[in-house]
């Protein structure tokens, strides 16, 4: 065991002499945050709202598209009902009051109205797991989605147009590092999606959430309305080199500037450089699995903030675990790299 954990630190510590030396701190990409899996659950927080004011970098939601009522749930489990800690808020002072379990625009306007009352806060990364992945063919899909964002969260959202710039692609404009500084994305929400446990879980499924956003946002490009997405499409799952060569469809590879997996397998022989070189959305889940393992809820303020620094050095955007009740280690950002 001892020496497992001198071979995994030896590793983390190639990776993060191999990173760039011309990272900028004040920039979203040369930034380390912390976040919260499932930050929806009310056994995490009572209210949403909560998480905002613990000052976590990222929220994730699990999201249902159901088929009977067109409606988007948000709960664990439940692809026909909502459980979760949002509410019909109106104002700040209803974010923490009234009933909970509500549909994924509450969510979003529960954000929307935290960022309001809190200008100077954010960027917030809002992942979300589309559990059983989109249902277009009735009237739940990549379009439909948007509108959703656009109608709940509006000017607060980050948009893929906003990074594309001037610039040929996605990738492009990330490898350029155009990003803005942190200061300039207060009050702004990243969204990023990834395909869920039920969907990838499926065999029958062959047309994935990743897959289908990114075509999305190609489409929208050709169509000259690259504006109306909301969403960072997302490689799911740790693996080597550059893993969107796992898309047979080479032209929706540009598409892609956000990665997502398991912050055990990206430090245990990964060279997680390459992402912080190209100034890619890294998201280490699970952070507290790494060895040494440390607890999901509730480590030491010590031991999550040198797990923070670790993963900081091996190159991540955003580290996730389940220390809700960390408020001074899911307020830190740090230096990337």
């Amino acid at each position: 065991m001892r020496r497992f954990a001198v071979v995994a630190a030896g590793v983390l510590v190639a990776g993060a002499l191999a990173g760039t030396a011309n990272a900028d701190p004040a920039k979203f990409s040369g930034g380390t945050a912390v976040g919260v899996h499932n930050t929806y659950e009310t056994g995490t927080y009572d209210y949403l709202a909560r998480a905002l004011d613990a000052g976590t970098g990222l929220i994730e939601l699990d999201v249902w598209p159901d088929i009977f009522t067109k409606e988007w749930k948000v709960s664990h489990s439940n692809p026909f009902g909502n459980g979760n800690n949002c509410v019909a808020a109106s104002s700040p002072a209803e974010l923490y009051t009234g009933g909970r379990n509500k549909n994924l625009e509450h969510c979003l306007d529960d954000i929307r109205i935290w960022f309001a009352a809190h200008p100077d806060k954010g960027p917030l990364v809002l992942k979300l797991e589309m559990k059983t992945g989109f249902s277009a063919n009735t009237g739940l899909g990549p379009e439909q989605i948007d509108r959703t964002f656009r109608d709940h969260l509006g000017s607060a959202v980050y948009r893929p147009s906003d990074l594309l710039g001037g610039h040929a692609s996605l990738d492009e404009a990330s490898k350029s590092d155009a990003w803005p500084s942190r200061e300039a994305l207060k009050g702004k929400v990243i969204v990023e999606v990834i395909p869920g446990t039920v969907e990838e879980g499926n065999p029958t499924d062959t047309l994935k959430t990743d897959v289908e956003y990114a075509g999305h946002l190609r489409s929208l490009a050709a169509a000259g309305k690259l504006g109306d997405g909301q969403i960072f499409p997302a490689v799911h799952g740790a693996a080597g080199g550059d893993p969107r060569t796992r898309y047979s469809d080479a032209g929706l590879r540009p598409w892609f500037v956000a990665f997502d997996g398991d912050a055990s397998a990206y430090v245990t022989g990964i060279d997680t450089s390459f992402y912080d070189r190209n100034h890619y959305l890294l998201v280490m889940t699970d952070a507290h699995n790494v060895t040494p393992k440390i607890d999901s809820r509730n480590p030491t303020e010590r031991q999550a903030s040198d797990r923070a620094a670790q993963l900081a050095k091996a190159h991540a955007s955003v580290l996730t675990s389940d220390w809700a009740g960390l408020s001074p280690v899911l307020g830190k950002v740090l230096p990337r790299g």
